[in-house]
């Protein structure tokens, strides 16, 4: 079941990254790695609801609504450092920015109080030894969030560092609630004017 999710989330997302139709249904099971009857019957699901046309978003913020609905938790593990940015700077392992720290980035309206990335399940072990060279264990400053490495696709680079596609941004800050929900409505705001 857990996979089924993920591969609904991956749908979802590509969606959300590119809402205006032009990848074919054929190119998003390529996209999010899996079979083409799988897709077209999800899309099917998601056209019955009113969020889509064929592959083309007509009801973005819709869409969104249900990928919160239908979202699958990410494990996490928490850290102390005393300068996480520079860490990730210096980094060659792989993640990218989301809540506090990316929205913070590309929108300044939320103080990042923690940071918050996402990580390769495979490279866990090498973030634990990494951090814990300078840093402690437990509730602190830095979260890595373990979830599909699809989470990557749409990420993109700003002030030195990765930040996560705007859609997965979005569905985050909501997820994470308290202020981040209106930084999430602001940037969805933003996101759907571009987009019309």
């Amino acid at each position: 079941m857990k996979q089924r999710g993920r591969i609904r989330e991956r749908v979802i997302r590509i969606l959300l990254n590119e809402p205006t139709g032009t990848l074919t249904m054929y190119r998003i099971s390529k996209e999010a790695k899996c079979s083409f009857p799988w897709v077209h019957e999800f899309l099917r699901k998601l056209e019955t609801k009113g969020l889509i046309n064929k592959t083309k978003v007509k009801d973005y913020t819709g869409l969104v609504k249900y990928w919160l609905e239908v979202k699958t938790k990410a494990d996490k593990k928490e850290y102390m450092h005393r300068d996480p940015l520079n860490l990730l700077k210096r980094t060659r392992l792989q993640y990218v920015l989301t809540t506090y720290q990316a929205e913070n980035i590309v929108q300044n309206y939320l103080f990042p109080s923690r940071i918050d990335l996402y990580i390769r399940e495979k490279d866990a072990e090498q973030w634990h030894e990494l951090i814990t060279k300078e840093g402690l264990v437990g509730k602190g400053n830095l979260r890595l969030l373990i979830a599909d490495d699809h989470v990557f696709y749409g990420f993109f680079k700003r002030r030195g560092l990765k930040i996560i596609s705007f859609p997965q941004l979005i569905v985050d800050l909501f997820e994470e609630g308290g202020v981040c929900v209106t930084a999430a409505e602001k940037l969805l705001e933003k996101v759907v004017r571009d987009i019309v």
